[in-house]
């Protein structure tokens, strides 16, 4: 499937929405979106906090969202685009869920597994393996995340 830059780009202004949305709510700012086609069909944003969870990460929300409007737990016609690059577990629920596009913005030297710390997204021993496009804005992706930890340690007794 061919993506036209403009798109990626909307999808990426989409995602960084919903990042802002998480990080109002206190939440660390990561935010998915999920495209059939040229409209977006699913939405997330972290809410481990309000949750309280460690599952409730972005690209899992977006992923069950999508999963409710196509009636299909396989997204294997979709695109993901997300703020930060996904972690293990949610690079595992990507790959189960077939999705053969991941676009992600910043990379996560703590926590990536699309090549950040670790590659699950190669290996093709998990399946078919998805195009990813990386450093998508990710000046801007990394400046969300950096301006909410800033204020997160000049503000005592918040939790991270």
């Amino acid at each position: 499937m061919q993506l036209n830059p403009d798109f990626v780009d909307y999808l990426m202004q989409e995602a960084l929405a919903e990042a802002s949305t998480a990080a109002k709510n206190n939440e660390v700012p990561v935010g998915a979106v999920i495209a059939h086609g040229d409209k977006i069909i699913g939405r997330g944003r972290n809410t481990t906090e309000s949750d309280k969870t460690v599952i409730a990460h972005a690209e899992v929300h977006a992923i069950n969202a999508a999963a409710k409007v196509l009636d299909n737990w396989r997204l294997a016609e979709c695109v993901l685009c997300v703020t930060l690059e996904p972690c293990t577990m949610c690079l595992g629920a990507i790959r189960l869920a077939r999705i053969p596009t991941l676009i992600f913005g910043a990379g996560d030297s703590k926590q990536g597994a699309v090549g950040s710390l670790y590659d699950l997204s190669q290996d093709p021993r998990l399946g078919t393996v998805p195009r990813v496009i990386s450093n998508v804005r990710a000046l801007e992706c990394e400046a969300v995340l950096s301006s909410f930890f800033k204020t997160k340690r000049d503000t005592p007794n918040t939790p991270t």
